[in-house]
């Protein structure tokens, strides 16, 4: 059970606590997105393989046919380490204050953009 907090108290915790997706997508997009990347890795990974595997014909000697299949399963590793990484929301509070620079940057804390001239 929880005990009674101040505003003060609350806007803290919420800004250690919440989350927010830096990322620029909406959560619902980017729940279907951690899919289709998985799902992209998946099939780049398969491609890759197969290609390696294709370079193997019928009157290869078995010492080629392993070097390549040695090769197949490398690039599929290599591709497997550069593939789709989710990332981790980011709290409430560091939102925030990218957002605040971004203003600063672009001159919109008074309200108006910045314009030259």
């Amino acid at each position: 059970m929880s005990t009674a907090k101040s505003p003060q108290e609350k806007k803290a915790l919420s800004l250690a606590k919440d989350r927010r997706n830096l990322y620029g997508e909406s959560p619902h997009s980017s729940r279907k997105n951690i899919k289709r990347g998985k799902q992209n890795q998946h099939q780049e990974e398969r491609r890759t393989a197969n290609q390696a595997l294709a370079l193997i014909n019928a009157g290869s000697s078995e010492e080629q046919m392993i070097a390549h299949e040695v090769a197949a399963e490398t690039r599929a590793r290599l591709h497997r380490l550069d593939g789709f990484k989710k990332e981790a929301d980011r709290p409430l509070g560091d939102f925030i204050e990218r957002q605040q620079e971004r203003r600063e940057r672009s001159g919109m804390l008074d309200g108006q953009p910045k314009r030259d001239g």
